[in-house]
């Protein structure tokens, strides 16, 4: 178990002051009593009206808080970052302008239930509708939390057939929900039957378990995932007070355990959206063995539309890391394009401008310099040097890339060739 130093039960007492430690480390006592009502709260909590709208709401998305984490709340301040992200409020039912349901067009691109195909060589495979407390700006709010939706053992196995099947998948993403909240019978099955299969490579989880249940993060359990390397974790951290000794103590087991670390956050309005607090939480994350990994802007999802910033908001935070961190602390800010288009990068123009045989750069300062091209340049050298590898199958997905390698003359929108032969529905209307 994690040695708990239960720095938080002298501040909200009236839970938890008589729980012996033993029992306050115990992932499963977490779990039995994550915290969802108002009264519940009340005990901890000076709710808000707009709060208590939000915890009475007929149709909101689903709330359990684990104890661990309710403990982190200011109960006195209604804007506190840990708060924010799990206590619902009353606005989180106003529509807003571009909201979608599935705002990543998942569904479209799952040939079968729980498994996403977005990529060419990788796949998202969702394990569990299940998490040890749930974030109000969820992207799978339109799944996560229903027991109704939740993933049958055949679910599981069709995935398990699907990627078998499928040999250009190299790479596979374990998610949900969070699958750190399966059974360690269940997780220790999926991980074993994958690494079972010869094409796949790689294997991911990401998962949010460590910051809401840290105490998850058992020697044994550890032991269970270092027997299926290489296998990486995503940790899902926001925002700098998430970062407790027992939160540090999750993440070292881990990276003991020989598990590279990343972390994936979420802009969100008046929780993360200023410099310093992405300086400080970046910096911390990396002095926890946690490579800074993806910031994503707020998807388009249902319940999410307090939590938005501009784009611009996140462009100025990056123009800030850039140059004045090192480049380890410094995530890639990506929008999840709607519409299934993936992760699209989006940063500030550091290559001003381009000539015959140079480009104009500048530096974080503003710094202007003049980076040379080479003249005699002979891209075909390598090609005469070493034989051409083989490459997994992309037929379809080449993109830009197929453009430059002359793979294919143009990319065409659905319907351009029908809508541009004009000559043809001449001939046919006349």
């Amino acid at each position: 178990m994690i040695p708990s130093t239960q720095p938080f039960l002298t501040r909200s007492p009236k839970p938890w002051a008589n729980i012996p430690p033993q029992q306050w480390d115990d992932w499963h006592w977490q779990l039995d009593n994550r915290l969802n009502s108002v009264e519940e709260l009340e005990q901890i909590i000076n709710l808000t009206p707009e709060e208590i709208q939000g915890l009475t709401a007929k149709d909101k998305f689903r709330v359990d808080i684990t104890p661990y984490f309710a403990s982190l709340i200011d109960p006195d301040n209604p804007l506190c970052p840990i708060r924010r992200q799990v206590i619902p409020l009353g606005r989180e039912l106003v529509d807003f302008v571009g909201m979608q349901e599935d705002s990543l067009a998942e569904d479209e691109h799952s040939p079968i239930p729980g498994l996403v195909h977005r990529y060419p060589d990788r796949v998202l495979m969702l394990v569990t509708t299940h998490c040890a407390s749930y974030c109000r700006y969820c992207t799978r709010s339109r799944l996560v939390g229903d027991f109704q939706q939740t993933f049958k053992k055949n679910d599981l196995e069709r995935q398990l057939d699907y990627i078998r099947q499928t040999p250009q998948i190299r790479d596979v993403l374990l998610s949900g929900g969070d699958p750190l909240t399966l059974s360690p019978i269940l997780l220790d099955y999926i991980l074993s039957r994958l690494r079972e299969i010869v094409h796949l490579e790689i294997v991911r989880i990401g998962t949010r378990v460590p910051v809401f249940l840290p105490q998850r993060i058992t020697d044994e359990f550890c032991n269970m995932l270092r027997k299926y390397h290489p296998l990486w974790i995503n940790i899902h951290i926001n925002h700098p007070k998430e970062i407790t000794a027992e939160l540090s103590a999750a993440l070292a087991k881990l990276a003991d355990a020989g598990i590279p670390l990343g972390n994936q956050s979420v802009l969100l309005a008046g929780i993360n959206d200023r410099l310093d607090i992405q300086q400080e939480l970046l910096c911390k994350l990396v002095k926890n063995r946690v490579r800074p990994y993806y910031i994503y802007q707020c998807d388009l999802v249902k319940g999410a539309g307090h939590f938005r910033t501009t784009v611009a908001r996140g462009m100025e935070i990056v123009e800030g890391l850039r140059g004045h961190l090192s480049g380890y602390t410094i995530p890639t800010y990506v929008i999840d394009a709607p519409g299934g288009g993936g992760k699209i990068p989006v940063m500030p123009q550091y290559l001003i401008s381009q000539g015959v045989n140079k480009v104009i750069l500048r530096n974080y300062e503003g710094y202007i310099t003049t980076y040379y091209e080479p003249e005699d340049y002979d891209p075909s050298l390598i090609d005469r040097a070493q034989p051409l590898t083989d490459m997994r199958p992309e037929i379809g997905q080449e993109g830009v890339s197929g453009l430059l390698q002359g793979k294919a003359k143009a990319i065409k929108p659905q319907g351009y060739d029908r809508t541009h032969h004009r000559g043809d529905r001449a001939v046919q209307e006349s």
